[in-house]
């Protein structure tokens, strides 16, 4: 099947793509140069990044940044007509612009000498990507880590390797049961809960459901449970408000408030609804950008 064309590039050589790698179905891993954005970038952070002057601004969570070198690690997943955009560019090309970092820094707290602190880090699909800097900032302060990973089958997991390298216990799960334990990540944490394993704060980052059910298996057990939301974002300052969501009958941004909140207090019934918001505009704008690969792809095929 001949690939789509790539309708608008950036020729420029301020935020270059460094290196692409395909890891999975649609997902793919961008080394990128942005020095001012690594620099300054902390766990927990995101950077908002345009293709082209023009185009959409969308928020993705850092992965991974060098100092040194000048550069950020992002993993994008290609759903939307500007990541599946980006994952048609290549090495040595560009992108309009990186916004970053941005949102507030993970926090992270050493436990008391006597009584060491566990950090549980539960990561689903693409939600992977999201939790490893901040696993490894509690890593690195001396906290244990144990991360929960899981994506629907093994050829779809990512970062086993470097969530390895960062956490003293590395718990899988596929949904198909063909790589560690067969059903969800909130398989493996039901498990732990109700084994009383001890745990002071678990994270969750994923699809919106899986953070939801996370929060529903702690509540009863009093543990705290963070959630980092990344609903719709535009301008990433909080001056558009499209982010807005209800945290304990505050009504917050979570661009500049968070992206992390208290999972307990979250009302998930309404980031749900937020989410759907602009669906019929993201079916719409698919559907034009189709349109426009298969008119770019019948003249090139006419002219030879």
């Amino acid at each position: 099947m001949k690939e789509k064309p790539i309708i608008i590039l950036n020729g420029g050589s301020v935020f270059r793509i460094l290196e692409k790698n395909d890891l999975a179905a649609k997902v793919y891993r961008y080394v990128i140069e942005a020095p001012d954005v690594a620099k300054k970038a902390k766990a927990g952070q995101f950077v908002i990044l345009r293709l082209y002057n023009d185009g959409e601004r969308i928020p993705i969570t850092l992965a991974d940044w060098n100092a040194a070198k000048g550069t950020i690690t992002l993993y994008v997943q290609a759903v939307g007509k500007t990541t599946i955009m980006m994952s048609m560019m290549k090495a040595g090309d560009s992108l309009a612009d990186v916004v970053g970092p941005l949102g507030i820094p993970s926090h992270v707290e050493k436990g008391q000498p006597q009584a060491e602190k566990t950090f549980v880090a539960v990561g689903g699909g693409f939600g992977i990507a999201a939790i490893h800097p901040i696993v490894r900032a509690h890593k690195l302060i001396g906290n244990k880590t144990i991360s929960i990973i899981g994506a629907r089958t093994k050829e779809l997991m990512i970062m086993e390797n470097e969530m390895r390298a960062i956490s003293d216990d590395v718990r899988i799960a596929t949904d198909d049961g063909s790589y560690g334990t067969k059903g969800f990540v909130t398989t493996i944490l039901k498990s732990m809960l109700e084994n009383h394993e001890p745990m002071d704060v678990v994270l969750a980052i994923g699809p919106v459901v899986m953070m939801k059910a996370v929060t529903d298996l702690t509540r009863p057990y009093g543990v705290q449970t963070l959630v980092s939301l990344n609903p719709i974002m535009m301008d990433g300052t909080g001056m558009c408000g499209a982010c807005r969501v209800v945290v304990g009958d505050k009504l917050q941004f979570a661009c500049v408030d968070g992206p992390e909140f208290d999972a307990h207090q979250v009302d998930f019934a309404l980031l749900v609804a937020r989410q759907k918001m602009y669906s019929p505009q993201e079916k719409i704008s698919m559907e034009l950008f189709n349109k426009i690969c298969e008119a770019q792809e019948h003249r090139e095929t006419a002219a030879w």
